[in-house]
């Protein structure tokens, strides 16, 4: 199975100039914890709802003004939407993150979570062994 059998494609995002409050809002609007930045097409970082908790609101940072620019992780991981999701599952683990943005001549064409992966019978273990890999604490010093 192919990320593009899997993956969302109406995806919401914002720009790196985006508020965070404008952030907040669309995934209130589509009930989630995660929001691609896009230049244009081009996915530059990614905002997750404890990215806004962590790195704005617990340092009294001003979600109305600050720009998710500020608070993005940036480069995305990424995928084409023929990488197999056996080997997204690994990406997944191995970055221990639970999206991926799909791309395809640097645009963004979709979003891959790991309840994605899990849907799929085939895939239900692999979802699972990288779920714990990304709740384990990263090691100290060790990228």
């Amino acid at each position: 199975m192919r990320l593009r059998d899997l993956m969302t494609t109406n995806v919401r995002t914002c720009q790196p100039n985006s508020s965070l409050v404008d952030v907040a809002r669309i995934m209130a609007e589509v009930n989630c914890g995660f929001v691609p930045v896009v230049e244009g097409k081009r996915p530059v970082g990614v905002i997750t709802d404890r990215d806004i908790v962590l790195r704005a609101v617990a340092l009294g940072k001003d979600v109305r003004t600050l720009p998710a620019r500020e608070i993005m992780t940036s480069p995305p991981i990424t995928a084409s939407p023929d990488t197999d999701a056996h080997e997204a599952a690994d990406l997944m683990a191995a970055k221990q993150i639970r999206r991926l943005c799909v791309v395809e001549r640097d645009s963004l064409v979709g979003v891959v979570a790991l309840g994605d992966l899990a849907t799929e019978q085939i895939h239900v273990d692999e979802a699972g062994e990288a779920l714990s890999s990304i709740s384990e604490p990263a090691q100290p010093g060790v990228q």
